[in-house]
């Protein structure tokens, strides 16, 4: 079935296999900050040195996940949080940078919180395809970074995610690391190996040698559990709401070392005969004692849960895994979208949940 071009083309409507192909060239998308926007200072920096304390992200659903992998990859020099609410953090004040992403622009609980982040005198930064967040940052003249529309939120991850690096090489010592680096070395090695690592996943390659089909057909029927370990939790939390949306699947996520604390016993009590799919997604740049953790669970877990589907990352760095880890899941999810006889991309019941919440 999903070796078969024609049944991909008719169900795969919108091309989400095509997107996922592609994503590498979001990588690439060049974000611009107005030079007189509010917080620019006459060094060039936004909101001048060492006046930003803390940062907090307010975004829901797949706007949010920019930032769940930036808390693994560039990482931030300051408390970084994400709010996933209507409210905001007590702390927040004049020296938090404030983020309110939403790729609608339209988001109820991301203007909320903006709303809240205006009244304790935060430094905003907005970033959204339009909507009602573009009409603000307009109208008030806040940092925008636009990101291009015509997609489902979960599709443009990776242009969350350059325009988050544009922001903080703006931001002066938020991360390490300057335009120069951002522009010259690091977009470019990190898009090209995106696009490389694709190539293996595309439809035209059969399941016999294709990984993600390889993986998609063994989560057929049954309820996806994606573990890693904290550097890998934001791609396991990808995976997560990939198959949620794309796939129309329950799914849940955990990671280690925390696994082994609590959910390690919840696998015991029961026979082999789960209706899950374990799926560990391994990396050597995990710590090392969370490397034998899952070597060890794996062991005591054979005969109390299914054997897991284990993925090891590809890559030489953090940055080089996370995406590759992402990509991946991108394609498993889309490839288990078609198993089910589904297309991919609309995501008909949340829209209606909306229309419902609103009346």
């Amino acid at each position: 079935m999903i070796d078969d071009l024609k049944y991909i083309h008719e169900k795969d409507a919108q091309d989400a296999l095509g997107i996922a192909e592609k994503q590498w060239q979001q990588f690439e998308h060049v974000f611009t900050i107005a030079d007189d926007v509010t917080g620019r200072t006459s060094d060039g920096t936004l909101f001048g040195q060492d006046a930003i304390e803390n940062i907090v992200f307010a975004g829901m659903g797949g706007s949010a996940l920019a930032a769940a992998l930036f808390q693994s990859w560039p990482c931030v020099n300051i408390p970084f949080e994400i709010s996933r609410s209507y409210v905001l953090p007590n702390y927040v004040n004049s020296q938090t940078l404030f983020i309110a992403s939403s790729y609608s622009g339209n988001t109820e609980e991301t203007l909320s919180a903006l709303s809240l982040a205006e009244e304790k005198g935060a430094m905003i930064v907005v970033i959204a395809s339009g909507g009602k967040l573009e009409e603000i940052a307009t109208t008030k003249n806040y940092p925008f970074l636009k990101l291009p529309g015509g997609m489902q939120p979960r599709f443009a991850t990776m242009y969350g995610l350059k325009a988050m690096l544009t922001l903080f090489v703006e931001c002066h010592g938020v991360i390490d690391m300057t335009k120069d680096q951002l522009h010259n070395t690091v977009v470019p090695e990190l898009a090209g190996w995106l696009r490389e690592a694709t190539t293996a996943w595309l439809p035209t390659i059969a399941s016999g040698s294709n990984l993600a089909k390889k993986i998609a057909l063994e989560m057929i029927g049954k309820t996806p559990v994606i573990y890693a370990g904290p550097v890998f939790a934001p791609a396991a939390y990808k995976w997560k709401i990939s198959f949620n949306e794309n796939a129309k699947n329950v799914a849940w996520c955990g990671s280690y070392p925390e696994f082994n604390h609590n959910e390690f016993l919840g696998w015991t009590s029961h026979p082999i005969e789960k209706p899950y799919a374990v799926v560990d997604l391994r990396s050597n740049m995990e710590h090392e004692r969370v490397q034998k953790r899952f070597e060890v669970s794996e062991r005591l877990l054979s005969g109390k849960r299914p054997a897991p589907t284990i993925v090891e990352a590809q890559g030489d760095t953090v940055a080089q895994q996370l995406l590759w880890f992402v990509a991946l899941g991108d394609f498993v999810t889309l490839y288990t979208a078609l198993l089910n006889g589904l297309n991919p991309t609309p995501v008909d019941l949340i829209e209606k949940f909306k229309g419902l919440l609103n009346e």
